[in-house]
């Protein structure tokens, strides 16, 4: 996985992190969860806010 697999992402963030309120939590802490993903392969310089939004809101889509 990679900063462009934001659905990947989410998916896996939903398996590790099931009871979290997605839209509550700050960037930073998304940022570091994706990084500790097993099979994440990005690197921390080149996520930014529209990423990380991308993320939060394939996550909230998965949840909703």
């Amino acid at each position: 996985m990679n900063w462009e697999d934001a659905q990947d992402i989410a998916e896996a963030l939903n398996e590790a992190h099931p009871e979290t309120d997605v839209l509550s939590m700050k960037f930073t802490t998304l940022r570091k969860w994706v990084l500790a993903l097993e099979g994440f392969e990005g690197d921390a310089e080149d996520s930014n806010e529209k990423i990380l939004e991308e993320i939060q809101m394939a996550w909230y889509d998965l949840v909703s």
